[in-house]
């Protein structure tokens, strides 16, 4: 019997042999495959043959040991080796290595989900990440104010090439010199028309209706009828061109004090009794006044041309003359603010000196816009002071509301014109240019990239840089009681516990690395060493079969 039984030990150390070359097989095959993960076989005693249990010492003995034959080796586990692969750098924005604990989650079409360290991702024709197989990456999504929503599960999505995006402007900041140098604004341009009467012949006033308005050399033709369209074109302000408008007679208005109003606003021209000059279009003696902002950067340039009429009686039916000149120095600038679909809109700024008091300059500000055919576009006025140093101090009604209605975008737009990067010193010229503004024009995404934390940013076209979601990582208890399934993929098993699903970097996940993928954590070097030892075990045990086998020979030839 000893000697079978020895055959049978030693057939146990072949199987043990065998199996571990078998793992390293499996390792060295797969030393270059992404983020895979090597094993290694643990050998364990088989069970002993108890001769003898040993005695306790006495006093005539010193006792004995256990008597115990063993009867060869059994495959104790084959344990997964998890320290993590070194990370190599690919360049790919879809490729994403950990650096730390942690399983990207994928799910199948029929949506199990699976846990893997392969973070070769790539989008699919439907802007969702997926792995080379196609099971789609799992993260948290984001809201429409493009924020993070943790805790829900859903495949990332990233519309390169269609999702577009435009952000409504809510600052705007102003650089440059304002000189204290310059004249200070005390009236502006004035313009009068040629007198005007009503139909029966007395000077023409606010009430007068338009259809009823004549001019005083041709008091018998009615210079307007209902539905003649007015139109302002040609006429400047600071030398700059202003935006054609129209006036509808009978829609727009009705009365030559609607049509004062109109031209106020159509002017650009802003009233108020704080403001210097007195500017705005009245009705004096029957005639058209039209005055503007104090400062020659708001002085108008009207003639006859610029106001006509299709009424063919009286296609000009204004005749403006020029009684006075502006008088003060200034400076214009202009800028575009976006809207919530991202149209630009022209905003105009024309800044004049207003005083020069003992506590330092103080510099008023116009804004209007700039866009054809606004409805309004008067969008107000306030006032920028500096100390006797020229910096700047404060800044007066700096917020504005341009109206989009009728844009589709939201309405009124919000903005703060913010003047503290503007110095009031006494430098050779005025010279205001914006330095910023935080609004954008529709974009569309481009590219993007995925932080440390998971957190995937999309790039678009228009400077614009936004969340479109966040990687999610899985945590288990016990790692090494996932169960490898095909195509780098692990499953949940009865000893790995369930999964924490977490944000990178939290709880104790690992950091994501864009760009890069995790390498085999295979040390070819330790398993060739394994192969040897494991042929030398083989090689071993095969040769005791041989002995043993030989000796039964032995026994049965002396047998005979």
């Amino acid at each position: 019997m000893g000697l079978t039984t020895a055959m049978y030990t030693a057939l146990s150390g072949l199987n043990v042999n065998q199996t571990r070359v078998e793992t390293i097989g499996h390792n060295i095959t797969n030393v270059n495959t992404t983020a895979f993960r090597g094993s290694r076989t643990l050998f364990q005693t088989q069970f002993a043959q108890t001769l003898s249990m040993g005695t306790a010492p006495s006093d005539n003995s010193g006792g004995t040991n256990p008597v115990q034959i063993g009867h060869g080796a059994v495959v104790g586990t084959t344990q997964r080796i998890l320290s993590g692969g070194s990370v190599e750098t690919t360049g790919l924005p879809g490729d994403l290595a950990i650096e730390g604990a942690g399983y990207f989650i994928v799910q199948n079409a029929d949506g199990r989900s699976f846990y893997t360290r392969d973070g070769a991702f790539v989008l699919n024709s439907n802007h969702q990440l997926v792995t080379a197989d196609g099971y789609r990456v799992q993260g948290f999504g984001v809201d429409e104010n493009f924020t993070v929503v943790p805790g829900v599960l859903r495949p990332i999505n990233i519309p390169v090439g269609s999702l577009n995006i435009a952000r409504a402007t809510e600052n705007v900041a102003i650089d440059g010199d304002l000189s204290a140098a310059e004249d200070v604004a005390t009236q502006g341009s004035t313009h009068t028309s040629q007198a005007l009467v009503a139909g029966g012949g007395g000077s023409a006033t606010a009430t007068t209706a338009l259809t009823d308005l004549r001019s005083a050399a041709s008091p018998t033709v009615p210079l307007f009828a209902t539905g003649d369209t007015i139109t302002i074109d040609g006429a400047t302000r600071g030398e700059r061109a202003l935006p054609r408008q129209q006036f509808v007679v009978g829609q727009t208005g009705t009365t030559l004090g609607d049509l004062a109003a109109w031209l106020q606003q159509a002017l650009g021209i802003h009233a108020g009794a704080e403001l210097p000059g007195n500017p705005g279009v009245t009705i004096e003696n029957g005639r058209l006044v039209i005055r503007s902002n104090a400062g020659q950067p708001n002085a108008l340039g009207i003639q006859t041309s610029d106001i006509t009429s299709t009424n063919a009686a009286s296609a000009l039916p204004f005749e403006f003359a020029q009684t006075a000149e502006a008088q003060g120095g200034g400076v214009f600038t202009a800028f575009t603010v976006y809207d919530s679909l991202g149209n630009p809109v022209p905003v105009h700024v024309t800044f004049t000196l207003e005083d020069t008091p003992a506590t330092g300059p103080v510099w008023r500000y116009y804004l209007e816009s700039g866009e054809e055919g606004a409805t309004s576009r008067l969008l107000g006025t306030g006032t920028v002071s500096f100390g006797t140093d020229g910096r700047f101090v404060s800044a007066s009604n700096n917020q504005f509301a341009l109206d989009r209605s009728g844009s589709g975008a939201a309405s009124p737009v919000i903005f703060t014109l913010d003047l503290s990067g503007v110095n009031g010193l006494s430098t050779q010229t005025s010279n205001v240019v914006m330095a910023e503004q935080d609004g954008y024009p529709a974009g569309t995404l481009t590219s993007f990239a995925v932080g440390t934390d998971g957190t995937i940013t999309g790039v678009f076209s228009n400077g614009l840089s936004r969340p479109l979601g966040q990687v999610a990582l899985a945590t288990f208890a016990n790692e090494a009681g996932l169960v490898a399934e095909t195509d780098n993929l692990f499953t949940v098993g009865p000893n790995s516990g369930t999964p924490t699903i977490v944000s990178p970097g939290t709880m104790g996940s690992g950091l994501v690395h864009a760009g890069a993928l995790e390498m085999s954590n295979v040390d070819l070097a330790r398993e060739f060493i394994g192969l040897i030892t494991s042929s030398t075990g083989f090689q071993a045990s095969s040769r005791v079969i041989s002995v043993a086998n030989e000796m039964l020979d032995q026994l049965l030839m002396t047998l005979r």
